[in-house]
Parts: structure tokens; C-alpha cells; sequence
């Protein structure tokens, strides 16, 4: 093969050509390796890499001819019947898309493609998409995952400017693993459980993402994770699992920095959003959810760790049939702040709570009483409007550090007709103000106000662990 000389001026040029020069290589092999598995006198599996006695290397390139920036699944090597595995065949179209600027990686509409546990990573050139309109399929069997690809099943990792977009659908195939989390909690400890559940999408360190249109359901725990990640768009997608499927949250932030997610369907076993800690401005708007456990900030500072979120708007959001509406929940013990944050615009229908501040939350039957607490202050409940099935409001803060700086505008909550079972309000160690209408009334009596508040704003500030979320 001709080799290739660079001087300084032609740097740039020069560069391109031996990027394309090797993507044209990559193609061409790939497609080679899989026509030849037509004959059975060759049995080298993969594609060559030059170590061994593999095909010829193709002819050197025609710079003239344009370069395909379009990358099928079929093309190398997947079948699309839902059976075989086409996990070598996604990475092989993956590695090569990944070298083109621009390009796009097809997963074709009318095709079922199984994937096991995978992980496509960058750093790729700029402008990659990948295009999800057939459907791709988890394993079933919770036996034949491996221990090591336990945490998530389609792990994309190191990626800039990035999107997934199409008309496809992401299945999880989570019937089996929620069937085995039911028996654990019953305490029948099935053989072989594993200790964890995979997330059906996960996205780490990535950064200028777009996910939007697709389908994603039944996913053995979260659906759609951002960790670590910044720049992130989702819009107009669909997530969906039952409602007793466990701790299957839509989507989930951790360490995640400025975020929209906008016009999407959401129904799931747990949190609608979920944002935890090292998370800031988040922009939530125009979502659909419910079933599930609404839309909540934490759990945050379990095991005395330090929590860290700031900066988040929810708004023009409908809830329905869902345990919670917009809640903040922290552990006992730990650590940091939950500091500005809006919720605006809500309509719930038949929520248990729809309005809830809880920093005595537990995962379980009891846990032990203890000191300190994450500091929550600055806290906009405004036009949360609706129905309820247990109780309107349940604002639990610490008695060491207590809520400040909480405002309840425009709250018109009406007991459901669905329920019976009502609870009065619980208002404790929130101080703030409140602004009519105000219903039930009992709303207007819940925040603590007045010359006592400067002495509590002292006493929050006296145990103020901010300092760690800087």
C-alpha cells in the first residue's frame, strides 16, 4: 500500500485522507468477513486484523468517488431475527461509523435485533447519530448475563455531540429480572439472583447528547441513565413498564449538569425523573407520567455521604395515579444542599401525595434515627392543582436543620373521588411563605413565618454543609 507523507502545510489534508483512506478499509472488511462466512471452506471468524492469513487487502481507494457516510446493521453481519446474536455485528458498524464525521449508524425498521450486554464508546468523530427504527432486543434469560454486564445492557461511554433518535423501540425484556426481585422481597431468595439489575441505556461521561423519538420499555431497572454527563437533550420519547415493575425508573440523573427533557410519555414501577446528587440545572417541562412514583430530587446523603443539587425547574407537568407527584426525599445523616428549585404548572389526578418534602425518607421497615441532614431551602411549589388519594401535602423536615425559604403559591388540591383513606396535612420544621388560593385551607397554617424564622435561618445556617457542594 502507497504510503502516505504529511509536511506541516498539508497537515489537515493529508490527515483526512488517512481517515478515509481507513474507514474505507474498515468497510471493506467488514463486508468481506461477511460474505465469506458463505463459504464454508473459510473458517476464520472476525474481522482480519492483520495478524493472520486473512483476505487481501483491498485496492487503494478512489478519493474520487464520495464517501458513504451510512452505516446498516445488516451490512455486517446481523440477521434481524430476534434470535440470532447480532451483538458483533452492532459493535463491527459501530467501530466503523465512529471514524466518519457525520455519520449515521442504521438499525433498520421491520427487524428484530437481539443485543447482549454491550458497550459502544468514543471518543467518535462529531455529528454521529444512531438511527434506532427496527427494534432491538435484551436477552431473556437473566442466567445467561454475564456478572460483568450487570450494571447496564446498552452502555454508551466518552461521547461528544452524539444522538439517538428514531422510530424504533429499546426493549429490556425485564419480566424475568422483576419476577426475581418479587421473590426476594418475599424473602424466597431464588438460585442464581443476581445482587443487581442492568439500566436498559446508560450514557457516562458524554457530553452534548440527544436522545429523542424512540421507545424505550421494560427495562430490567432504569431506563435512560445520565452519569457524569453534561449537555443533554431528550425530547419526545416514549418510556414504559408496568406499575409493580421495581425500581424501574424512567429516567435517572446522577453528576449530570444542564439537562432538558421536554414532551415525553412516561410510565414506569418507580420514579418518573430522578435526580440525585451532583445534579444542576435541570429543566423538566411538558412530560407525561404516571403510573409511577412522580417526580422526585434524591434519594439523597444515604450513609451520611454528601449531596450536592441546585438549580432545577419542573414545569407544565401531568401526574396521574402515581405514589408521589413532586417530592424531595433525603436521608437522616447526611450531608450538602437541595437549593433552588421550582416546581410550577403541575396537574395531578388521583396522587397519593402530590406535594412532599421527606427527610426521614427509608427504603425500608426501620431505620436508625440520626443526626444532621442534607439543607433544603429555596423551594417553589407553585399552581400544583388536582386530586389526591391520601394526603395533599407532607412537608417532614429535619428537627436539627429545618426547611427554609419554601414558597406555596396557587395549591388547589381536592380529595379524589377514588379514595376514602384521607390524611390531614403534615407540615414540620418548614418555614416559608404562603400566597392564596390555598387549598384545603389547612395549607395556609403549614409554613412558619415571621420573627421566629430569622432565628431558624440562623440555626440553618449554623449547621450549613453547604461548603461540600463547592
Amino acid at each position: 500500500m502507497a504510503k502516505v507523507v504529511c509536511s506541516i502545510n498539508v497537515r489537515a489534508t493529508c490527515s483526512l485522507e488517512k481517515a478515509s483512506l481507513y474507514n474505507f478499509t474498515v468497510r471493506v472488511e467488514a463486508r468481506k468477513q461477511y460474505h465469506s462466512k458463505k463459504n464454508k471452506h473459510q473458517k476464520q471468524k472476525g474481522v482480519d486484523n492483520g495478524n493472520g492469513s486473512g483476505p487481501a487487502p483491498p485496492p487503494f481507494p478512489d478519493y474520487n468517488q464520495t464517501q458513504s457516510t451510512i452505516f446498516n446493521i445488516l451490512s455486517f453481519g446481523a440477521k434481524g431475527n430476534g434470535v440470532s446474536d447480532d451483538s458483533k455485528a452492532l459493535q463491527a458498524a459501530w467501530e466503523a461509523a465512529c471514524e466518519i464525521t457525520g455519520a449515521t449508524l442504521e438499525i433498520p425498521s421491520q427487524y428484530k435485533f437481539l443485543i447482549k450486554p454491550i458497550t459502544l464508546k468514543g471518543p467518535c468523530m462529531p455529528q454521529l447519530v444512531l438511527q434506532v427504527d427496527g427494534a432491538v432486543l435484551a436477552p431473556t434469560k437473566v442466567s445467561s448475563w454475564p456478572k460483568s454486564s450487570l450494571f447496564q445492557w446498552l452502555n454508551f461511554k466518552w461521547l461528544h455531540n452524539f444522538t439517538i433518535q428514531g422510530s424504533g423501540t429499546v426493549d429490556g425484556m425485564g419480566f424475568n429480572w422483576w419476577a426475581r426481585s418479587r421473590f426476594d422481597n418475599n424473602k424466597k431468595k431464588m438460585k442464581n439472583t443476581p445482587d443487581m439489575k442492568p439500566t436498559a441505556l446508560r450514557f457516562y461521561s458524554s457530553f452534548n447528547v440527544t436522545v429523542r423519538d424512540i421507545t424505550i420499555i421494560n427495562s430490567p431497572q432504569c431506563h435512560l441513565k445520565f452519569d457524569n454527563s453534561g449537555t443533554v437533550q431528550v425530547d419526545n420519547i416514549t418510556i414504559s413498564s408496568p406499575e409493580n415493575s421495581p425500581n424501574t425508573d424512567g429516567i435517572h440523573l446522577q453528576n449530570t449538569q444542564d439537562v432538558e427533557i421536554q414532551h415525553s410519555n412516561i410510565s414506569c414501577g418507580d420514579d418518573c425523573v430522578s435526580i440525585q446528587t451532583g445534579c444542576s440545572n435541570i429543566h423538566i417541562h411538558h412530560i407525561n407520567c404516571g403510573p409511577g412514583h412522580g417526580i422526585s430530587l434524591g434519594g439523597l446523603g444515604k450513609d451520611r455521604t454528601a449531596a450536592c443539587v441546585s438549580n432545577i425547574v419542573v414545569e407544565n407537568i401531568s401526574i396521574q395515579n402515581t405514589l408521589s407527584g413532586v417530592r424531595i426525599k433525603t436521608w437522616q445523616g447526611g450531608v450538602g444542599s437541595v437549593k433552588n428549585v421550582s416546581f410550577s404548572k403541575i396537574q395531578v389526578s388521583d396522587v397519593k401525595v402530590p406535594i412532599m418534602i421527606d427527610q426521614y425518607y427509608c427504603d425500608k421497615y426501620r431505620c436508625n434515627n440520626q443526626t444532621g441532614a442534607v439543607a433544603i431551602s429555596g423551594i417553589t411549589y407553585n399552581q400544583i392543582i388536582g386530586s389526591y388519594t391520601v394526603q395533599p401535602i407532607h412537608l417532614a423536615c429535619s428537627t436539627q436543620i429545618p426547611c427554609i425559604d419554601v414558597d406555596l403559591i396557587d395549591i388547589q388540591l381536592n380529595p379524589s373521588s377514588q379514595s376514602t383513606a384521607f390524611q390531614s396535612s403534615l407540615c414540620w420544621n418548614s418555614y416559608g411563605k404562603s400566597q392564596a388560593p390555598l387549598l384545603p385551607s389547612s395549607i395556609d397554617y403549614c409554613l412558619r413565618s415571621g420573627g421566629g424564622g430569622g432565628a431558624v435561618r440562623r440555626i440553618a445556617r449554623s449547621h450549613d454543609y453547604d461548603y461540600v457542594c463547592y
